[in-house]
C-alpha cells in the first residue's frame, strides 16, 4: 500500500496507508460513533465536504452493495479508518468498500489511530484537515489546510439538492401528498413516509412558494443538508411563508435549524458536533428518553426552560439531548409545525425516533 498522512489545522499529524483513491483532498475533519452503516454515512449529503474518522476500529466487512445508499454518490471529502476488512463477507455485498471508494475518487487513509484522533477532536474541537498519499510533507499539507475553506459561512445545499424534481409514490393507498424541499434529502425519508401512505415531491432548494404550492401539498417537509445554517436565507424565508399560510410543516437536521432561524432562534456551531447512531434524547412531550441517529455540526439556540412568544405564536423546545442538553426539536404551539435536529429517518437505524413521521401525519390529519 501507498503511505498517507493526515495533517489537521493545528498542526497535529498522523501517519498511515493510502486506503481508496491515491490523491489529495482537504475537508473539516468530524467523527462519527456509528459501528454500523458506514455506506449510508458516505453517501450521506450531510456530510458534503467533510472528512469522516471512524470511531469503530474495524470498517468495511460487510462490502457494498447496490441497496444501501442514501443518495446517487458518496459524499464525504475524505474517509479515515483504523482497521479496513481484507475481504467483505455478506450475503447482500455486491463489491469491496475500497474499490469503492477508488471508483468515486474519494481520498482515504488507513491504519491510524481513529481513537487518539477523535478524542484530540473532542478536546480541540472539529477542525479542517487533510489527507494525502501524494503530497508526504507535512509542513507543505498543512499549508494547503489552512487555505482551505471553512464550514462555518458555507452555503452548501445548493451543491447537493437535486436539479429535477421527482416524485416517490405511496405505498399502498396514498393519503397525502407532501412538498419535500431538497437541501440534502436522504433516500430513507421519502420511504418512510410512503409506508404512510404519502406520496413525496422531492423538489430542488431553488424553489419558491409557487412551486411548492404547485403540486397541491397538504404538508411541507424541510430536508437534512450539509453547511452552515446562517447561510440559508432563502429556506428560512421559504419557511416563514409556509407557515403564515398554516400549512403542515416538518423540518429534520438542517430543516430544523432552518425552521428555527424562521421562528426568530439563532443558530450556532457545535464543538464537534453529534454524529452516529447511539446518542440519548429526550422527548419532552412523552417523557421517553430515545437513542437516535445524529449528523449535525450546528444547533440552535433557544430557551429550555420557557415557552418563546414568536411572530407565529408560542413555541417550545421539544426535545432536548442527555449528554450536553442541545436543543433536538421545537414544536410550535400555534401553527402546524414542528422539528427535530436528529434522524427518525435513520438508516442505519436505530429507530427509536420513527414515531415522528405518524407524529407529521397526525399533524397533517388534524389540518383536514
Amino acid at each position: 500500500m501507498s503511505e498517507a498522512i493526515l495533517v489537521l489545522e493545528d498542526g497535529r499529524t498522523f501517519r498511515g496507508e493510502a486506503f481508496g483513491a491515491v490523491g489529495e483532498t482537504f475537508g473539516e475533519a468530524v467523527f462519527s460513533t456509528a459501528m454500523t452503516g458506514y455506506q449510508e454515512t458516505l453517501t450521506d449529503p450531510s456530510y458534503h465536504r467533510q472528512v469522516v474518522v471512524q470511531t469503530a476500529p474495524h470498517i468495511g466487512n460487510t462490502g457494498v452493495n447496490g441497496e444501501d445508499d442514501e443518495s446517487d454518490r458518496i459524499w464525504v471529502a475524505g474517509y479515515v479508518v483504523r482497521d479496513p476488512s481484507r475481504e467483505a463477507s455478506n450475503w447482500r455485498a455486491t463489491g469491496e468498500l475500497e474499490d469503492r471508494l477508488k471508483a468515486e475518487g474519494i481520498v482515504g487513509i488507513a491504519g491510524i489511530d481513529t481513537r487518539a484522533l477523535t478524542r484530540h477532536l473532542r478536546d480541540r474541537g472539529a477542525m479542517r484537515v487533510g489527507v494525502s498519499s501524494v503530497d508526504l510533507d507535512p509542513a507543505s499539507l498543512l499549508s494547503k489546510v489552512l487555505a482551505s475553506p471553512q464550514m462555518v459561512g458555507a452555503d452548501l445545499s445548493a451543491e447537493v439538492t437535486t436539479r429535477q424534481a421527482y416524485t416517490v409514490e405511496a405505498e399502498g393507498e396514498k393519503l397525502f401528498t407532501v412538498a419535500a424541499l431538497d437541501l440534502g434529502i436522504k433516500r430513507n425519508v421519502a420511504r418512510r413516509l410512503a409506508a404512510r401512505g404519502v406520496t413525496t415531491h422531492i423538489l430542488p432548494a431553488t424553489s419558491t412558494l409557487e412551486d411548492l404550492l404547485a403540486v397541491q401539498p397538504d404538508a411541507v417537509f424541510f430536508s437534512p443538508g450539509p453547511g452552515d445554517p446562517a447561510t440559508a436565507d432563502h429556506p428560512v424565508a421559504l419557511a416563514q411563508e409556509v407557515m403564515r399560510r398554516r400549512i403542515p410543516l416538518f423540518g429534520i437536521c438542517f430543516g430544523s435549524q432552518i425552521l428555527g432561524r424562521a421562528l426568530g432562534f439563532g443558530t450556532y456551531k457545535l464543538g464537534y458536533g453529534h454524529r452516529g447512531v447511539n446518542q440519548p434524547v429526550m422527548d419532552r412531550t412523552t417523557g421517553k428518553v430515545e437513542v437516535t441517529s445524529h449528523n449535525h455540526g450546528f444547533a440552535v439556540d433557544a430557551p429550555l426552560d420557557k415557552v418563546v412568544d414568536t411572530e407565529f405564536g408560542r413555541v417550545e423546545v421539544s426535545h432536548v439531548c442527555l449528554n450536553d442538553n442541545v436543543v433536538e426539536g421545537l414544536r410550535a404551539l400555534d401553527v402546524p409545525a414542528f422539528t427535530v435536529q436528529y434522524h427518525p429517518e435513520a438508516a442505519a437505524g436505530t429507530h427509536d425516533a420513527d414515531y415522528l413521521f405518524d407524529r407529521f401525519k397526525l399533524l397533517i390529519e388534524g389540518t383536514h
